[in-house]
């Protein structure tokens, strides 16, 4: 018997794993749809169920990260969240290089959120 591929969340996920595994205070909650990463009890990122990641950000750097290749990021299809949140595709974290960055961003912003 073969096992399945991953689903593109459970695999984002690993992945996000893998770029925190040196950070001493993460833990892993389900929720928007997909699975959080909290880091010293905030959270920082979300792996959505089709593979695009959730960041939690710095309000002010809300337009660059718009220019980075994130989006604005909605609760369902008309409930935009704000800009202390981007979405990324999933095309734009396929690299692992670029998935550092912007798991970066949202460990970064607890100290921008208060």
């Amino acid at each position: 018997m073969t096992a399945s591929a991953p689903s593109p969340r459970d695999a984002l996920a690993q992945r996000v794993r893998d770029v925190l595994e040196s950070h001493p205070n993460v833990r892993e909650v389900r929720m928007f749809g997909g699975l959080s990463f909290m880091v010293d009890e905030r959270m920082a990122v979300a792996a959505g169920r089709d593979g695009d990641l959730l960041v939690r950000t710095d309000p002010a750097e809300h337009d660059d990260l718009l220019r980075r290749g994130g989006e604005p990021a909605h609760m369902g299809q008309d409930r935009p969240m704000g800009r202390g949140w981007i979405s990324v595709p999933r095309r734009r974290v396929e690299g692992d290089e670029e998935l550092a960055y912007w798991v970066g961003v949202g460990v970064d912003s607890r100290d921008a959120s208060g």
